[in-house]
């Protein structure tokens, strides 16, 4: 399926939001997600599914200095 990913098509074959962050190696990592413009708490991150046409914006939290 084809999602938009921060803004750009992204294909994929996961059919959850867990899954998908697995794709991308970013499971486990301190993110925020926006699905289809509503943010998302990290309890949801295991039960959303995902349908074409999704849009999603991912950002890493990140400490800095």
């Amino acid at each position: 399926m084809t999602i938009t990913l921060n803004g750009q098509p992204h294909i994929t074959e996961a059919p959850t939001l867990l899954q998908l962050l697995e794709e991308l190696h970013l499971s486990g990592k301190p993110i925020i997600v926006e699905h289809n413009g509503q943010a998302l708490h990290s309890a949801q991150h295991d039960s959303l599914t995902l349908t074409e046409g999704d849009q999603l914006e991912l950002v890493l939290i990140t400490a800095g200095g």
